[in-house]
Parts: structure tokens; sequence; C-alpha cells
């Protein structure tokens, strides 16, 4: 038995360790950026929308509080994509394999409209990044995803309306796809161009597909650095998490 305790507590210290590592700090054109990698043939990453009540999380202290009774710790959380008033989410959305909210490849008002804009989906073992209207006739079917945007980087090339000069500055966060499969997340410190944030995905976090996730609520949730972004109420939520031994 207390073979089995020590054991345990090793694979609880081991997990945090790792956990802690996924995040880092990295500089890109004089600005600052915390971006975390993680493996999806390994990491168990989902997205999250409703609680057990069919209401909105809202937040990553309610997603935890949530999942906690379950067992499931959050290691790691961003917010998933753009959402309309009510939170719910703007385009694409699917949970579970089961498909919330219909792909949306409107044109319209504002960052998810300035198209192209994209797709964020996970199948078992892997993911992707893929631009909408390339994904809609893809015949994929997620087990999750979400759509938001503009695409950041598009086939190794940038969104062809970000310019080098803007004069747009906002706190961003998105996500991307390295070569080796890798899900990549990252969140600048402080106000970026998209020009900027895109060259970050393309140049030094080698992702030939990014996608812009959201501006100015970008909110990030790492335990093991103690932070808890929760200024902003939240619509759709990616975390990484795992079931606790017990």
């Amino acid at each position: 038995m207390i073979r089995l305790i020590i054991i345990l507590a090793v694979l609880v210290c081991a997990t945090t360790a790792s956990a802690g590592e996924a995040c880092r700090k990295v500089e890109h054109l004089g600005d600052g950026y915390t971006v975390c990698t993680f493996d999806p043939a390994t990491d168990d990453i989902q997205l999250f929308q409703n609680d057990r009540s069919g209401k909105p999380y809202g937040s990553f202290r309610a997603l935890e509080n949530d999942l906690r009774q379950d067992r499931v710790y959050v290691r790691f959380a961003m917010n998933g994509g753009m959402y309309l008033d009510d939170q719910s989410p703007v385009g694409l959305f699917v949970e579970n394999g089961r498909e919330l909210k219909r792909i949306n490849t409107n044109k319209g008002w504002g960052n998810f409209h300035l198209l192209p804009n994209g797709v964020f989906y996970l199948l078992p073992g892997r993911a992707g990044v893929m631009e909408s209207k390339a994904f809609a006739t893809s015949g994929i079917k997620p087990f999750y995803a979400t759509q938001s945007g503009p695409m950041l980087v598009i086939d190794g090339k940038l969104h062809p309306s970000f310019l080098a000069d803007s004069t747009s500055f906002k706190t961003r966060n998105g996500v991307g796809v390295t070569g080796d499969g890798k899900v990549v997340f990252a969140i600048s410190d402080g106000p970026v161009r998209f020009h900027d944030f895109a060259t970050l995905f393309r140049d030094d976090l080698g992702c030939a597909n990014a996608l812009f996730l959201d501006g100015s609520i970008s909110s990030l949730y790492i335990p093991e650095w103690q932070r808890r972004d929760g200024l902003f109420p939240l619509g759709p939520i990616i975390a990484v998490t795992e079931l606790l031994p017990g």
C-alpha cells in the first residue's frame, strides 16, 4: 500500500512538472509572448462551451469547478474562439463529436469575417488548422472544432490583409499546428500587430497554418504559474485536462 502511494505521488509530481514545462516565455520582434505546446497524441485537448446545466461556463474557474466533480484536472486553458452576446460561438463549434453550431462562411464586419477565417479541429491523436471553406469541403468529421478568424498563416503565407506597419495594436491569442503535429497556443503579453503575431507562428513556432482566436478578451489559465485570468466573460474554452488518480 505504501509503495502504491509513493508511485502515485511520483506520477502526480511528474505530471505537474510536464504541465509547467509545456509553457514558456518567448520574445519576437521586441514583444513578449507566452507559448504553450501540447501533443494531441498524448495530451487530452478538449473544447468546452456549456456546463452540465446547459449554461455557458463563462470562465476558467467555472470550468475548473465543474470538472473537479469528475476528478478531472485542468492543466491549461485559453479562450477558444469568438462568441455572440449570449456567449454562444459565432461559427462552427463541435464538442464530443456533436456539431452545436454550423460553419459560418458569411461575409460581415469584424475580425471573424476578415476572410479567410479558419477552423481549429481535433481528431483522435491529431489536430489541424484549416481555412474555413477548405474545411467545409474536406469531409473531415472532427471530435472537437472551433471556428474563428482571421487565419494568421495559410499554408506558410501570412493573411493578405496584414500590414507590417499597421497602427492597430491589441493583445492577441491564437493557435497553430507544427509540422510534426504539435498544437501551439500563444498569447501576447501586451498589444501587438496582426502581422507580428502571425510571423511569430510562421517564423518562430514553425506553424504553416495558424488561427487567431481573439483580441482584447484574450485569456490564459496556467495553474502551475499561478495564472488564472478572469477579467472577461468567455464563450468557447480550449482546455488540456487529465484524470486525477483515485
